[in-house]
């Protein structure tokens, strides 16, 4: 049996700070799966050259993608580096703190 007041890790909730780095997470995996989509895509239109109609529609979509999600990334990647850096400045090292 486990021990009372503890939960199983499926159960907790993550702290009100890990938000923004799932979100980063998130589109970080939807920029590399769509950047990989689209390589592959293109790589299937210059070796097999389908001839199918739905083809020319589909195949840069994982481009336009992609580059949606760049921009997205790159703002949620500065806002999570801000957070991080504007927790820090408050609290100085304790090393530093002996030193003088």
């Amino acid at each position: 049996m486990s021990e009372p007041g503890r939960t199983l890790p499926s159960c907790r909730t993550r702290p009100a700070s890990d938000r923004p780095a799932l979100g980063v997470r998130y589109v970080g995996r939807l920029m590399c799966w769509s950047l990989a989509a689209g390589m592959a895509g293109a790589a299937t239109d210059l070796v097999l050259d389908p001839q199918a109609t739905w083809w020319k529609a589909l195949w840069p979509a994982p481009w336009y993608l992609t580059g949606l999600s760049v921009p997205l990334w790159a703002l949620l990647r500065a806002r999570e580096k801000a957070a991080q850096q504007s927790d820090d400045d408050d609290d100085f090292p304790g090393h530093l703190e002996k030193a003088a």
